[in-house]
């Protein structure tokens, strides 16, 4: 992570987050309609979500308990009541005209999501967390002379987690997001994908001179869709504020979008205050109150969290706090190497194949959402199979990648495919030392070199006693044999 005060100059930035997280319940939010990504148009529709005359809205209980168990896991404070509001706008994707969200009263208040920064960790508080339901979604590329409404996803049920203006760096955005959602997907009440849309983020910037008490203008910042483009974007709007400031010009508020391939953000319309959304009461649902023998059936509950099983992965397994932390950042790859750990005690040897070859696996084949570890190409007890025919010496390490590359190919198990290729090392003392012989026997003059001070064709004489053996050779007593024979 950058510092961001070399970064920024004699700026501080000040950044609040927003974020929309699509809880993964089966039906939406105040209907039966299904919440599924991906139906045709307006297929996932009823008079409800589509607000006509007359109906009336019934709460998702497994909503209220997934957003329950955010707040819990985030170390909120749930009041006695929350109260539903109306926010009232006028745009196609609306049908209502208003959206059902909660204004003053949230689920919940208060709470923390922390993050590394090079001075340590940093706790960054939230405000609140609330619910509401999604828009549609307008297409406005579909035909030249008109735009499109897709109302699947009107109604689906959201959280919106607010933070505190306590982010002083786009790289602190980015590692809070990231932080953030790993909690949500170790809950299971969102699968974090950004580019389907089912977490979304607005970012509220603002600088002001380094050690000042006064906060800047802020523009909130909307479309990004990556962590990566969360950070670009911050940054490219906090270089755009220092330099209006910088050039004695003043900084607007409103509303930018982000433009990935331009890399900068641009006007999207004046920002909107709450007055601007004539927030009431919702008439039609009563005021929410949660009971509390609930909540504390939900706490005792909840699973291990991310920030825990990264300690945990140190204590327990000895591995180093970097291994730790790319392991648990997702619950998926956290669950997958526990499992291969299960199959084979090895775990420095499993996470370096998990980080390396398993996560460069899920990457190519975009399975980065795919929280269903069985749907992956190799399953965690193979790979523990595979690390244990390394360490008790039936392959070597570079055999192993080929067999692993007929594991993602194939699905068969390592000791099949070592058997079926006949791929077993060759650990025999005698077997080796005569390859080494031949080898020396053809090249007298390369011998002759290597005695003479060109210690670097030793890794000749290797490659050619591999080349022989098939490349089957302990490369350890291979090393010792031929080194002594060169010495001789």
């Amino acid at each position: 992570m950058s510092d961001a005060k070399s970064d920024y100059g004699a700026y501080e930035p000040v950044i609040g987050l927003e974020v929309h997280a699509q809880l993964l319940t089966e039906s939406k939010l105040f209907c039966s309609c299904s919440s599924a990504f991906g139906a045709a148009p307006n297929a996932h529709t009823c008079p409800v979500c589509m607000g006509m005359p007359g109906v009336l809205p019934v709460l998702n209980r497994r909503a209220l308990e997934f957003a329950v168990r955010t707040a819990l896991a985030t170390g909120c404070t749930i009041p006695p009541v929350a109260r539903w509001a109306r926010k009232n706008y006028f745009y196609p994707d609306l049908p209502k005209g208003y959206q059902i969200s909660m204004y003053e009263a949230p689920l919940a208040v208060g709470g923390v999501v922390n993050v590394q920064t090079p001075d340590g960790a940093k706790h960054v508080r939230l405000t609140r967390i609330h619910m509401e339901e999604d828009a549609g979604k307008n297409i406005h590329d579909a035909h030249d002379d008109h735009s499109l409404v897709d109302l699947n996803r009107a109604g689906v049920p959201l959280l919106e987690i607010v933070s505190e203006p306590d982010i002083a760096s786009s790289a602190e955005a980015a590692a809070y997001l990231r932080n953030l959602r790993a909690i949500l997907q170790y809950l299971g009440v969102c699968d974090g994908n950004m580019e389907e849309g089912s977490m979304r983020c607005d970012a509220n910037v603002s600088v002001r001179k380094r050690g000042a008490d006064k906060l800047g203008t802020r523009a909130e910042i909307k479309n990004m869709n990556s962590f990566r483009n969360v950070e670009r974007a911050i940054d490219s709007e906090i270089r755009r504020q220092i330099a209006l400031l910088e050039s004695g010009s003043r900084v607007a508020q409103e509303t930018r979008l982000w433009d990935a391939e331009r890399g900068q953000t641009f006007p999207m319309r004046s920002k909107e205050e709450a007055n601007d959304y004539r927030y009431f009461p919702e008439p039609d649902l009563l005021p929410l109150r949660v009971d509390r023998t609930w909540i504390e059936e939900l706490r005792a509950q909840l699973p291990e969290l991310p920030e825990a099983r990264r300690a945990r992965f140190v204590a327990q397994y000895g591995l180093p706090a970097y291994d730790a932390e790319v392991l648990t950042a997702r619950r998926d790859v956290a669950d997958y190497f526990e499992a291969a750990v299960a199959a084979h005690a090895n775990p420095k040897a499993l996470s370096n194949w998990v980080m390396g070859d398993i996560l460069r696996l899920v990457r190519e084949r975009k399975l980065d959402e795919q929280l269903v570890i069985e749907k992956w190409p190799v399953q965690p007890a193979d790979l523990g199979a595979l690390v244990a025919l390394i360490d008790d010496q039936t392959i070597s390490g570079k055999i192993a990648k080929t067999v692993f590359d007929e594991m993602v190919e194939t699905g068969a198990a390592p000791g099949t495919i070592v058997e079926r290729r006949g791929l077993t090392q060759l650990t025999d003392d005698a077997a080796i030392a005569a390859a080494i012989d031949g080898v020396i026997a053809q090249n007298a003059s390369k011998v002759e070199e290597y005695r003479a001070g060109k210690d670097r064709l030793f890794g000749f004489f290797v490659g050619q006693v591999m080349k022989v053996t098939g490349g089957k050779a302990n490369p350890q007593k291979l090393n010792e044999i031929l080194r002594a024979k060169l010495s001789a």
